[in-house]
């Protein structure tokens, strides 16, 4: 079977599972800030706190920058919903913002026609490996004097005019099993903001910078010593992971380009890390059950948009349009790029869909 997604673990990460678990120190180690301080240099930034999710992370960050009850934050409704519900755990209103159909990303023309008087922060995504035009998000954001937050969580080591996402805003990244980069759970926040990283730090540990003493109101979302210690190896290998997924990508995409199957597109200045290798297809469910009988599996992100989940439905949103969105969920399939496929994988692959398409 060939999997749609495969944790790349080694020899390495073993090692310094065991190192921890040896010292005795499973949390709060000295390899949590050595993760962090590799991450920051990474990312180009001054700082970064781990986190136990990448949700934690979106979460401590819109804390952070004083998102607040009433406040309205705009976001893409093509994502994994952790994006707007870490808005509605601030108390805050997730505004959404229809998307670019040839990215999958949110559509900066369209952002400003919904900024209000509440509007406090665009909370963007990089979505499956590719950043927005980072250009039009942060002219926006300074001009209306908006917060950026980035969803980073699919992109690590994405860039936008050799400039990383997570580095132009407050970058929220997860490791996640299925991401580029794992540490099994957890997450990070990254930023230049000096006054964000120490308010981060204490959200993430009960509000707290001294032993028990406790200034605001926190949460217990610390990352663990033995998921730093992964992700501590994990990112020595990040590029070389990435450098295997575009390869992987290219090739699909010179291999299919004449089917009916509509394919990622990379534009110039963009970096596209291809966390998920996601095509447009009529006949999903058809594709789905070959690929399957294929020994290949596959998977829809998203089947629908955030605002018609049944939560979101039952708090009131009821939305009309956002044509491309929900166009984008009929048809949207995601399909193996991960490292491991081998060359045979691939062809198995695209002479599947082939014969499909």
């Amino acid at each position: 079977m060939i999997n749609l997604s495969k944790p790349v673990i080694g020899e390495e990460e073993k090692k310094a599972v065991l190192d921890v678990l040896d010292s005795s120190i499973l949390s709060q180690g000295s390899n949590i800030k050595e993760f962090e301080e590799s991450f920051a240099r990474y990312i180009e930034v001054k700082h970064a706190v781990a986190t136990s999710s990448g949700t934690t992370a979106l979460q401590a960050a819109l804390l952070a920058h004083g998102i607040k009850k009433d406040d309205e934050v705009i976001t893409t409704p093509f994502s994994f919903i952790a994006t707007a519900n870490s808005i509605i755990y601030v108390n805050a209103k997730p505004v959404f913002v229809d998307i670019e159909k040839d990215t999958f990303n949110i559509n900066p023309d369209l952002i400003e026609e919904k900024i209000t008087d509440k509007t406090k922060a665009l909370l963007v995504v990089s979505l499956f490996g590719l950043t927005p035009d980072m250009d039009k998000i942060c002219r926006i954001a300074k001009k209306h004097d908006l917060i950026l937050i980035e969803d980073c969580a699919q992109s690590h080591g994405s860039e936008f005019k050799n400039k990383k996402a997570g580095s132009f805003g407050t970058g929220c990244f997860s490791f996640y099993p299925t991401k580029n980069m794992t540490t099994s759970e957890g997450g990070m926040i990254t930023t230049n903001d000096e006054k964000i990283a120490e308010t981060s730090r204490m959200i993430i540990n009960h509000g707290s910078k001294i032993k028990y003493t406790h200034e605001i109101l926190g949460y217990n979302f610390r990352m663990n010593s033995i998921s730093a210690a992964i992700g501590i190896e994990q990112l020595k290998k990040l590029d070389s992971f990435n450098k295997k997924r575009i390869e992987n990508a290219n090739y699909l995409i010179e291999n299919l380009k004449n089917t009916r199957i509509v394919l990622p597109k990379v534009k110039e200045n963009y970096k596209h890390v291809f966390h998920q290798f996601a095509i447009l297809v009529e006949n999903r469910e058809e594709v789905q059950k070959i690929l399957l009988e294929n020994n290949i599996r596959s998977d829809i992100h998203y089947p629908m948009p955030i605002f018609e989940q049944p939560l979101y439905k039952r708090l009131g949103y009821n939305i009309e349009g956002f044509n491309v969105s929900k166009e984008v969920c009929k048809k949207v399939l995601s399909i193996p790029v991960h490292p491991s496929l081998s060359k045979d994988d691939l062809d198995h692959i695209i002479k599947t869909l082939k014969s499909i398409q």
